[in-house]
């Protein structure tokens, strides 16, 4: 009897500081690893979340990336070989030029991805601002508080990834 095989991906969030990338990856998966350190102002991400989703013999495996420009050599290392990417805004936040710079090199490098528009339900969130921004990237309303609306999603999302070989195809946003 021959087993089918396991579907194995590698998906990566990346966004602006505070966008809430920390928080959707806690959200999924609760015994998710973090690294943080304290800057001015509070804490923020300095090295990498990592949370894993298992379902129906697909293993995802979800990566967080600082949001600050001068940690572009963590991106690009955690981004290596990913399969598929999450752009996650803060829909409370005007479409910046960090927020462009991400969603155009994910664009060059052909990279599929998703944006996810958190804090949409917030007060002072404009989602609709940010319609037709992101090429042919789906755009979608996603609480990254909520289990089930972020879970779905990804699921989503994962469903229509195919894992690349381990060579790397897929490069970070430079």
């Amino acid at each position: 009897m021959l087993m089918a095989e396991e579907k194995k991906l590698k998906i990566v969030v990346f966004g602006a500081f505070g966008a809430g990338k920390t928080t959707l990856i806690k959200t999924i998966d609760p015994q998710s690893k973090h690294i943080e350190a304290n800057c001015a102002g509070g804490t923020t991400t300095v090295a990498l979340d990592f949370g894993r989703i298992e379902r129906d013999g697909c293993h995802i495996h979800i990566f967080g990336t600082p949001g600050q420009e001068r940690f572009e050599f963590a991106r690009e290392i955690i981004a290596n070989g990913m399969d598929g990417a999450i752009l996650l805004i803060d829909a409370t936040c005007q479409f910046d030029d960090f927020t462009r710079h991400l969603s155009d090199s994910l664009q060059e490098a052909k990279v599929p991805f998703i944006v996810f528009l958190n804090k949409y339900d917030t007060v002072g969130a404009h989602p609709e601002m940010f319609s037709g921004k992101f090429g042919t990237a789906e755009i979608r309303k996603v609480s990254a508080k909520d289990r089930r609306q972020s879970m779905d999603a990804i699921l989503q999302f994962a469903g229509r990834l195919t894992p690349q070989p381990h060579n790397g195809h897929h490069h970070a946003p430079e």
